[in-house]
């Protein structure tokens, strides 16, 4: 018996199916066939699972003729993904393969144009839009879905990403966001960008033809299920500790005790999901650190200890390894592009 990996807000169900909807769609037989039954779309706390929202997207997709559930002027017709990873797969390295992937979707949507560009240990993928952008959230986050989802299979490993800044305003609901992506959420922005370490660019690409058959007939589930589920223990780990102060963090044993179980059968299901309490603990702290550094902090041996560091050394030497540069140079960055 095969286990589902992870659920999807029904919200951002509705959110698939707008443009379909506006378009008059038949949107009961998509649900039926996709297995979501229609009554949860009136259910704000539900949640459907990734199997089958990815079958929805792929429904949605077949109707519209259209990857993207229509919401670009130019349709991003069936295949274009199919063709995307095969272009970037001929390229050595991760940086060539992104490249030549951002390259054809600057072809296929006239008001999106990615870019990557490397900033000192950043590596930053922006968006080139019109005067008077017209994308909402859902749509930012279904493109970096994408570009993200090809990135980490083409490495064949998770590329955490620090910060995302987006042009539209906030959507009423984030919570599938922050875990899927990065807690570093920042809106109403100049530009639209997504930021990682730029080592990672360096990476060989380690997938053959073989294996793109595979990934191709897997998705976009197989995408899907790499984001983190916000209901899984890691995730509700983490938000315990982003309540309280890194100087009150518990230890492994009270942590177990906090969440009623035996510290053996905590330290078990975190390495199910391929985690640790430490680098639980390293997540959150980069995290406060971006979220400090993007609003301008400019005391660093106030952040390092507020953080739990020793010293103002040891938070320099930590936040390289996140990020791959210093806390200046992150702070520039962030802040070369102001609201």
């Amino acid at each position: 018996m095969t286990v589902e990996k992870g659920t999807i807000s029904v919200k951002q169900v509705n959110e698939a199916l707008l443009e379909l909807r506006q378009q008059g769609g038949d949107e009961l037989s998509l649900l039926t066939q996709a297995g979501i039954a229609p009554e949860l779309l009136s259910k704000p706390y539900a949640r459907v699972s990734s199997v089958a929202y990815s079958r929805l997207w792929l429904l949605i997709a077949k109707a519209m003729d259209d990857e993207f559930f229509g919401m670009n002027a130019r349709r991003m017709k069936v295949g274009s993904f199919a063709f995307m990873c095969r272009t970037a797969l001929h390229e050595p390295t991760l940086e060539g393969a992104l490249k030549a992937a951002l390259r054809f979707l600057s072809l296929v949507f006239d008001d999106l144009q990615p870019v990557l560009s490397r900033k000192g240990g950043l590596a930053e993928i922006s968006l080139r839009e019109p005067v008077e952008p017209h994308c909402r959230a859902f749509a930012y986050f279904t493109l970096w879905m994408i570009v993200h989802g090809l990135a980490c299979w083409l490495v064949g490993r998770r590329i955490p990403i620090l910060a995302l800044d987006l042009r539209c305003t906030a959507p009423d609901y984030l919570e599938d966001y922050r875990v899927m992506f990065t807690d570093n959420l920042r809106f109403s922005r100049r530009q639209s960008r997504l930021l990682f370490k730029a080592e990672w660019l360096d990476l060989p690409v380690r997938r053959s033809q073989q294996e793109l058959q595979g990934f191709l007939a897997g998705a976009p589930a197989n995408i899907l299920v790499k984001y983190r589920d916000p209901q899984s223990l890691a995730a509700r780990i983490k938000a315990y500790l982003r309540s309280i102060k890194p100087e009150r963090w518990p230890d492994f044993e009270a942590l177990a005790g906090h969440f009623f179980m035996a510290a053996s059968t905590l330290r078990r299901k975190l390495a199910q999901e391929g985690q640790s309490y430490q680098s639980l603990k390293d997540q959150v702290r980069r995290d406060l650190a971006i979220a400090r550094l993007a609003n301008g902090d400019g005391n660093f041996s106030d952040l390092a200890f507020e953080l739990g560091f020793a010293d103002t050394s040891a938070f320099y030497k930590a936040f390289k390894k996140w990020t791959g540069s210093t806390p200046g140079q992150y702070r520039v960055v962030m802040h070369s592009d102001s609201s």
